[in-house]
Parts: structure tokens; C-alpha cells; sequence
């Protein structure tokens, strides 16, 4: 037990994340903390992944900050530095978008497709605030852009085929640039069966089929003005959540934004980019094609968002400052209508989001202080006002049956403050840095009436007398780098306070048939959560690599209570092979048995697994065209599992053979 401790505060003391890798303007620009995961534009997409046609999810599971929330075989949650998304940020190219689900069906990573993203940046905790009010920190979605340069015409066609699910996938895509204009288009289409797990179990309603539309424009003034046009629309249909005991007919979303950037000719000022921006979505959730249904539910949702930021960066001697002023509106509405067997009964109808409108504001500023060509000092700090209103005058009275004194409105003040230093001289690095901030309830967590929880089978009811939860987080990172090897460790601690739970009330009825009962959101004292890990390379020779990770976290409320979604030990292990235009790798993942989980939560035992993964590809040139073809089988041994975060323990896909083609010219 000594020993377990001793490496546990070892881990906290070193390393805190992926150094980025930057352009070099000086020899004293300082680094970030930020990780960034290369989703890569057409022309590399082969050239850097295993899976090239894979979900977003896939991608983003490569950081070892990053887990997935598994409800079905399409738009799974992200989790960061194990916190969902209530207390995390995801945003797209800077927008702030909000699903329009209450059961969190649609996250806004599924209104978006790899095939027009071109990297993730990940921020851990307090980092993540220049993007709005966060705990764990934040996510933000690159889209691909030609930008203004002399390239002319270029398109690709994608095609892709699964054995598992019988997924077909065709995209195609078309741009055009030169020295004042240019125009990105992008089509992505997929469809799904339901899929097995390890054995040939097959997984109901597991099914899926999305297509996905995005085009780019920008046009500049001169050398130093552009204005970019930009839009995106998906749509989901017929998608089903094996985890639930509803599935999706529609889930369809409209993100538009306008941009103006300007390279002001100054030696101060280096960058000045404004961006105004519209989003729309909405989600039917649908259950006429399951069996046994006690009673028909309509469930629809919208969500509404209309926002803009301004950022400034610049230099001023050894201050690398960043200044940022966002705003956004957003309006939520969900509503529950229930249909008896009987028609001679009254139809029953209720706002599970009670029209809640949002406006939120901040101004962010930030400072990386290049103290010499080794080391740096970053500082950075936030204040925002959060207000809600409810505006259903009928989804306020229905609240009021549990807050008497409720008013329709509430204000709330969001600091942030955080501190980073990091030091880099001979492959040898280390960081470390302490923050401190604060978010406001979610619309569910504020203002939800009767959402039921299929994880532990509780009615949730909201509570808009919520206290700010806020967190204090300390972080320290290690790493060493030599032309052959690298390694880096990083860790991060989680003090939060006013950790905002659902806990059940024994005086109420629940409204769900079946229910355990109803949990109203309220604060416990305080929660810690705690995650490290260690990522390691090394190139053996030219041609081959090996990789490994490995990833711990630990979470406990004030009375020592496991808290939920919580990972287990987690590893993943590959050797890869790179000669000319052939490549192949074979992999290894899996997780450790999950013992600290929460039956409080609807936790059980998860078993430890591990699978086994091969992929090949090879490219072909001639002229200026390219063909590129990888073909895999994941997991090979057809391993039947289930991990920590997966709804209900709903197994994993099985054996699967793949096979992506992309052709461009």
C-alpha cells in the first residue's frame, strides 16, 4: 500500500501534457501545454492514421486525456481528464454549440466529419477557458481550409466498407485557391447495420445513417484582410441506442459563421480575427420500433445558438499576450408528450427543458511570458456573466411544484485564474502550473424535469438554487526527447467543490414507468479527481516504431464514494512499419478490471480485456494524382468486451474487416 501511494504522488509530480508542436518565429517564442491531434488534411489523411475513414470518437481516443461515453455505435460523449460533458467544452473552429438532447444523444462532435477536420486541440482544465467557462478543460474542432495561395483545382473521392455492421462510406470533396480566393467543399455520407460483438452476438438497434455537407469560402481585400464565409449541415436519421430504451429519427444541424481576420501592420499586434456565428439543432428521440413499449413518448428537443468572439494576439518584448471577448445566446427547449393505450385517455405533455434562454459573456486574457530561450511563464485569467431565464411561463410553474419561491431568472459571475510554467533545453522538459475556476449548473442539472437516467433508472429532476461549482487544479509534467526515444508524463489534480450530483428523494414519485425512483440535483461538499499518464516512442530503425500508453485515474467524493465513469488502468501498445508507399502496423489495447466503481451511480464490475488490431496500407502516384488504399481487421481474436464507459455495459464491436480507398487529383 506504501508503495502504491509513493507512485501515485511520484505521478502527480511529473509531467502534464503533449507539448504542441509550433512555428518557430523566434528563438524564445514560448511553448504551450496544448495537445493537438492530428486529423490531417486530404492530402496526409492516409499518411497518419491506422483508419482514415473512422469516426471522430477514434480520433479523439488516440490523447490519453480523452475517453468516450459509449450509448450505441454512433455519437458517443467525450470525456476529458474523466469529466463528461457537463463540465468540459467542445467547440468547432471556436463556436460554442449546445446538443438540443436530453439524454445526450447528440454531441457536438457527431455534427462534424473527418473528412473536413484537419486537428483536435486539446486543453487540460483552466487552459480550456479561453473558449467559455469549463472544469475539465476543452476540445476545438480545425476544420480543413485552403487558405489564399496559388493551388488551383484539387479533388478526392472516399469510399470505405466494414464487415461489422456493413457500413458503407462515400465522400467526395473539391476545392479551388489562388492568391485572393478560396472555396472548400466537402460531402460525407455513412450508413450502418446494427453490429456484433465478440462471438456473432448481434447488438439491436445499433443501426445508423448520417450525411454530412461543408463548404468554406474566403476572400481577401488585400495581403492583410480576409473574410470567410462557412457552413455546415448533418443530418442523422434512423440511428439507434442499443443502451436505451429510445432511439433517434432525426438528430439535424445548421452551423453558419462569418469571419474577418486581419494581420494589422504593426510589430505588435500579429494577428486580429473576429468570427459571428449561428447554430440550429434538432433531435427527435423515437421509439415506435421497440418491442414492449409501456407507453408511446414523443420526446423533441431544439437548441438554438447565436455568438461571436474577437481575439487579439500579439507581441510586446518577451509577452506573448492573447486577448478574447466572447458572447452567446442560446435558447433550449426539450418537451416530453406521452400517448396511453388507451385513446380515450388524455394526452400527457410536459417541457423537459422549460424554454430556457442563456446569455453568456467573457473577456479572457492571456500572457506567456518568454523569461529566456529555455524556459516560460504563462498567466491567464477570465471573467464571465452567465444568465438564465426561464420563458415557458407553463415550464416555470411546473418547476415551482419543487421550488415554490423560484424566480423565473438567475445571474451568475464566472472567475477563472491559472498559471503555467514550463522549461525546455536539451529534449529535456518539464512543467508544472496551478489554476482555479468556476461553471454554472447545465440546462439539465438548472432546469430538467423528469429526465430519466437508463445508467442507474432514476428520474432526474433539475434545481435552479445551485451553487457556482468550482474547482482548484494543480498540474506538473516530465519528458525527455532524443532523435531515437521520447517519453512524457503528465498529471493533473482536481479539487472541485460544490460537485454537483443527482441524489435521490424518497418523498417523491417517479414519472417513468419502471423508475427506481427520483434523484434531484443538489452539491456535495467537494469531489477529487486525479489522472496521469505516460506515453512513450521509440524508433527502433528507419522503417519501424513502437509505441506505448498508459493512463491511471482515480476519483472520490468527501465520504471517500467512487464517482462515476472513472477509468480503470488503460494501455495501448503498437509497432508500426514505414517503407516508401507501404505502411502496416499491429496494435494492442485493452483496460485493467475496473474495481473502484459506483453502484450508487449504476456502476458494476467491468472485466479487463484486451484486443488485438493489424492495418496496411499502401499509396500509388502517378501524374498528380494518388490512390491510396488501408485494409485492417479490428479486434482479431473476436473478443467479446465491455469497458468502464460504455451505457449499460453494451459490448463492443467484434471482429471487423475494413477497407478505406481515397483517390485524389
Amino acid at each position: 500500500m506504501k508503495n502504491f501511494i509513493f507512485f501515485i504522488v511520484l505521478c502527480f509530480l511529473i509531467p502534464n501534457g503533449i507539448i504542441a508542436q509550433e512555428k518557430i518565429k523566434d528563438t524564445i517564442v514560448p511553448k504551450t501545454l496544448d495537445e493537438v491531434i492530428v486529423i490531417g488534411k486530404k492530402a496526409q489523411l492516409y499518411q497518419k492514421q491506422s483508419k482514415p475513414l473512422t469516426s471522430i470518437d477514434d480520433y479523439l481516443q488516440q490523447s490519453a486525456k480523452v475517453d468516450m461515453i459509449k450509448r450505441g455505435g454512433y455519437a458517443w460523449e467525450p470525456i476529458i481528464n474523466s469529466m463528461a460533458t457537463e463540465r468540459t467544452l467542445i467547440t468547432i473552429d471556436g463556436m460554442r454549440i449546445f446538443g438540443a438532447c436530453t439524454d445526450k444523444m447528440d454531441p457536438i462532435t457527431s455534427y462534424i466529419e473527418v473528412s473536413n477536420l484537419s486537428e483536435a486541440t486539446l486543453k487540460s482544465g483552466q487552459q480550456g477557458a479561453c473558449h467559455g467557462a469549463t472544469i475539465g478543460g476543452s476540445i476545438d474542432l480545425k476544420r480543413n481550409r485552403s487558405e489564399c495561395s496559388d493551388l488551383g483545382w484539387n479533388a478526392s473521392v472516399n469510399t470505405g466498407f466494414e464487415t461489422n455492421s456493413k457500413q458503407k462510406i462515400f465522400g467526395s470533396a473539391v476545392s479551388y485557391a489562388n492568391n485572393s480566393f478560396y472555396i472548400d467543399t466537402d460531402f460525407m455520407f455513412r450508413d450502418a447495420d446494427n453490429y456484433t460483438a465478440g462471438n456473432n452476438q448481434e447488438v439491436l438497434f445499433s443501426q445508423f445513417r448520417k450525411f454530412n455537407i461543408s463548404t468554406t469560402s474566403g476572400f481577401s481585400f488585400d495581403k492583410n484582410k480576409l473574410l470567410e464565409a462557412s457552413i455546415i449541415y448533418d443530418k442523422a436519421t434512423n440511428v439507434g441506442y442499443p443502451a436505451l430504451p429510445m432511439d433517434v429519427s432525426l438528430a439535424e444541424a445548421l452551423i453558419t459563421s462569418l469571419r474577418f481576420e486581419v494581420v494589422p501592420k504593426s510589430f505588435t499586434i500579429e494577428n486580429w480575427e473576429t468570427k459571428i456565428y449561428y447554430n440550429t439543432i434538432t433531435h427527435r428521440m423515437d421509439d415506435t420500433k421497440r418491442p414492449f413499449v409501456p407507453i408511446h413518448m414523443d420526446m423533441p428537443g431544439w437548441s438554438d445558438t447565436a455568438g461571436f468572439f474577437s481575439k487579439l494576439k500579439g507581441v510586446s518584448g518577451k509577452h506573448h499576450f492573447l486577448a478574447d471577448l466572447n458572447s452567446f445566446y442560446n435558447h433550449s427547449i426539450a418537451e416530453m408528450t406521452m400517448y396511453p393505450a388507451d385513446s380515450n385517455e388524455k394526452l400527457m405533455f410536459m417541457y423537459t427543458w422549460p424554454d430556457v434562454k442563456t446569455m453568456y459573456s467573457a473577456f479572457f486574457l492571456e500572457d506567456n511570458i518568454a523569461l529566456n530561450c529555455h524556459s516560460s511563464l504563462k498567466f491567464s485569467t477570465s471573467l464571465a456573466n452567465h444568465y438564465n431565464k426561464v420563458a415557458s411561463e407553463f415550464g416555470l410553474e411546473s418547476m415551482r411544484i419543487f421550488y415554490p419561491n423560484m424566480k423565473d431568472s438567475k445571474n451568475r459571475i464566472l472567475p477563472s485564474i491559472s498559471s503555467n510554467y514550463s522549461y525546455d533545453e536539451n529534449g529535456f522538459s518539464y512543467g508544472f502550473g496551478l489554476a482555479f475556476g468556476e461553471r454554472a449548473p447545465s440546462v439539465s442539472e438548472g432546469y430538467g424535469f423528469y429526465l430519466f437516467n437508463s445508467f442507474d433508472r432514476y428520474d432526474y429532476i433539475g434545481n435552479p438554487e445551485l451553487k457556482n461549482e468550482n474547482s482548484i487544479e494543480g498540474n506538473a509534467s516530465l519528458g525527455y526527447k532524443t532523435e531515437k526515444w521520447s517519453a512524457k508524463m503528465s498529471s493533473s489534480y482536481f479539487h472541485i467543490s460544490n460537485y454537483i450530483v443527482g441524489k435521490p428523494d424518497t418523498t417523491l414519485i417517479p414519472m417513468t414507468i419502471g423508475a427506481s425512483g427520483i434523484k434531484i440535483y443538489t452539491a456535495l461538499d467537494y469531489a477529487t479527481i486525479f489522472n496521469t499518464d505516460l506515453n512513450v516512442e521509440y524508433q527502433l530503425s528507419t522503417d519501424f516504431k513502437w509505441k506505448g500508453q498508459l493512463v491511471y485515474s482515480y476519483g472520490k467524493d468527501f465520504e471517500s464514494k467512487n464517482l462515476p465513469f472513472i477509468s480503470p488502468l488503460r494501455y495501448s501498445s503498437s509497432l508500426s512499419y514505414n517503407k516508401e508507399k507501404f505502411s502496416t502496423e499491429i496494435s494492442v489495447q485493452g483496460n485493467a478490471t475496473q474495481t473502484q466503481f459506483s453502484p450508487f451511480y449504476g456502476e458494476d464490475r467491468t472485466p479487463s480485456f484486451a484486443i488485438l488490431n493489424l492495418d496496411s496500407g499502401y499509396s500509388f502516384h502517378w501524374d498528380k494524382n494518388k490512390l491510396n488504399l488501408r485494409a485492417g481487421i479490428e479486434n482479431v481474436l473476436d473478443t467479446y468486451y465491455s469497458t468502464f464507459s460504455d451505457w449499460n455495459n453494451i459490448p463492443r464491436k467484434g471482429r471487423n474487416f475494413f477497407l478505406n480507398v481515397n483517390f485524389s487529383y
